[in-house]
């Protein structure tokens, strides 16, 4: 362990905003940024500041000579300086119970700007009530944003997490190695950012969605417990949660099941949220997909509420109401979410609750509610005495409901769940509820094609029972694959993989890459691995930035990344994507097709 002041150098003793009370009496040379000065005709005080916070410098003729404070009165704000000086407690009527350093002062005896600055395009300094800036104006002036406290806090906080995360890891035999950023295009979920070869002409790498078939390959090549924090890239559409090149924790293991990457995750977990001053106690709950979009309408439940899907299929099934038996008929169902108090809502409030539907792909929303004993809406007068025993409201409760396929009832249940848990006011913000949910399906089908879809990756293996019970209907097999969910949220996800090169090749099959040669020329090198000898083999990746934004409050991922994309890709400070020259594209055998180009 290293003894001492790390910060200490030829041109500084100490960190601003590390000085405190004991410090009184020793002479300081402090490098910073002018936070705010205020001259009070011939007494001046600057507010200095580095990663480590503020100090409070006075420059005053007891101990300052004239052009120390004649210097000090000049430089602005945001310019770098040398201040040397003693440090001094402040009168006890002068201390500042705001800031850290607040006990002390330093009396400065001499100052030197070491980076003059010019007038800051955004404030760096705030007052309480101060708004900030616009969003694209600090991302185009993110050198001064990252300034900020707390922004600097936030990337502090994420260095703590990733160094906690490599321990953890590394003390249980962990090797962190490291995987190539030019690869092979292949599927994965979503678009390649591709690469172009100069020395090969016509050709294109690809930067990585994950590292996913490399870490497999290390399985092969006996290195039985790998991790990684993985810078990886995807072109596909932007939300405030979503970044193109993101970080993620990932992890792969050989000869272990589904409760071992389980475990382990969850004491990463638990060390990496203790790091930040939260107490996690696993183990996690646990909650099959099917139960999930049975009871929540989405498989990333937030259990911090209840508002639980109900089924009244059986109920609604004898009624002569056009819409719910027209649903039935077609093979849907008659689900919806019973709220107490939700009778008192407006008209307008819940046609509002009818449009969140509406969104989420459903034609509209059946409404019933109790009020004095009776039940109102356009289908109570279709309830015979069992569908009301069944929708089981008591006085002031409403029921809203979805008549339609599982398709389109889970999502537009799902909004109208959060949406009332919000109006209700029923979220515990400081409460923490994790789950992993298992058994999701191995295949999505397209309704129309009939085609199947990996519902994770193509890599991840089948439930070998539902293999063996279901042979010819690959979309009813499960996956061993697991997520991992926090109030709503998805922190990260994994699988065991298939491990037999034969069955992975069914997998392609079943996906649409039926071809031999076709597989061999996508996949071959996964192929060629597992054919050598693949132990049992499984991992998880875990969403860095998400992480890191959750645990530092932040309000989006730009919050925790250090220069981050905007939600249409782009980097404001260094204006990329840009345009290239002609001549570089010959260089790469390009020719631009865009507009003007």
């Amino acid at each position: 362990m290293i003894e001492g002041n790390v910060f200490a150098t030829s041109q500084r003793t100490h960190q601003c905003g590390a000085l405190r009370a004991s410090h009184a009496g020793s002479p300081v040379t402090l490098g910073g940024w002018v936070h705010r000065s205020r001259n009070l005709g011939g007494l001046v005080f600057i507010d200095l500041r580095d990663r480590a916070g503020l100090v409070q410098v006075s420059f005053n003729p007891d101990w300052a000579s004239a052009a120390a404070i004649a210097g000090a009165a000049a430089v602005g704000v945001e310019s770098v300086v040398l201040v040397e000086g003693v440090v001094e407690l402040r009168p006890g009527d002068m201390r500042n119970t705001d800031l850290a350093t607040g006990d002390i002062e330093v009396r400065a005896t001499s100052i030197r700007v070491v980076g003059p600055a010019v007038t800051p395009a955004i404030p760096v300094a705030r007052g309480k009530n101060d708004k900030l800036p616009a969003e694209d104006l600090r991302l185009r002036h993110r050198y001064l944003d990252l300034r900020r406290p707390e922004l600097q806090a936030s990337l502090i906080l994420r260095h703590r997490l990733l160094q906690v995360t490599r321990s953890y890891l590394s003390e249980r035999g962990f090797l962190e190695l490291e995987t190539p950023i030019l690869t092979k295009p292949t599927p994965e979920g979503a678009r390649d950012y591709l690469v172009p070869s100069r020395v090969h002409p016509g050709e294109f790498y690809a930067l990585p969605q994950s590292p996913q078939i490399y870490k497999q390959l290390f399985m092969c090549a006996g290195f039985d417990r790998y991790f990684q924090i993985a810078r990886c890239f995807r072109d596909e559409d932007l939300r405030q949660d979503r970044q193109p090149e993101f970080t993620q924790i990932d992890i792969e293991a050989s000869f272990i099941g589904r409760d071992d990457i389980m475990a382990l995750s969850e004491g990463m977990i638990a060390a990496i949220w203790r790091e930040a001053g939260h107490d996690v106690t696993p183990p996690f709950e646990r909650m099959s997909y099917a139960d999930c979009m049975e009871r929540y309408g989405c498989d990333r439940p937030d259990l911090r509420y209840g508002l639980e899907i109900h089924d009244f299929t059986a109920a609604f099934a004898p009624l002569d109401f056009v819409v719910t038996k027209s649903a039935i008929e077609a093979g849907g169902r008659v689900r919806g979410i019973r709220i107490a108090g939700g009778a008192a809502w407006s008209r307008k409030q819940v046609d509002e609750l009818e449009a969140l539907a509406k969104s989420a792909g459903a034609g509209g929303l059946l409404r019933a509610k109790k009020t004095d004993g009776k039940i109102d809406g356009p289908v109570a007068k279709f309830l015979t005495p069992a569908a009301e025993e069944a929708l089981a409201l008591n006085d002031g409760d409403l029921a809203l409901i979805v008549a339609a396929s599982d398709r389109i009832s889970n999502p537009a249940l799902d909004r109208i769940r959060q949406e009332c848990a919000r109006r209700l006011g029923i979220v515990d913000e400081h409460a923490r509820r994790f789950l992993w949910v298992t058994d999701f399906p191995m295949f999505d089908k397209d309704p129309v094609t009939g085609a199947l879809a990996a519902v994770h990756h193509p890599f991840t293996a089948a439930n070998a029972d539902d293999m063996a019970a279901y042979p010819d209907a690959p979309e009813r097999w499960r996956a061993l694959a697991y997520d991992c969910v926090l109030n709503g949220l998805e922190l990260g996800g994994g699988s065991i993989r298939t491990s037999d090169p034969r069955v992975q090749s069914q997998m392609f099959t079943l996906l649409g890459i039926g071809d031999v040669a076709e597989q061999e020329r996508r996949f071959g090198f996964l192929l060629e691995g597992l054919r050598a000898g693949a132990p049992p083999h499984g991992g998880i990746a875990f969403g860095f930035d998400r992480i890191s934004m959750l645990l530092s409050n932040g309000a989006s991922l730009r919050d925790v990344i250090a220069f981050p994309k905007t939600t249409a890709a782009r980097a404001l400070f260094e204006n990329a994507p840009s345009s290239v020259p002609p001549e570089d594209l010959r260089d790469l055998h390009l020719r631009s097709t865009a507009e003007g180009a």
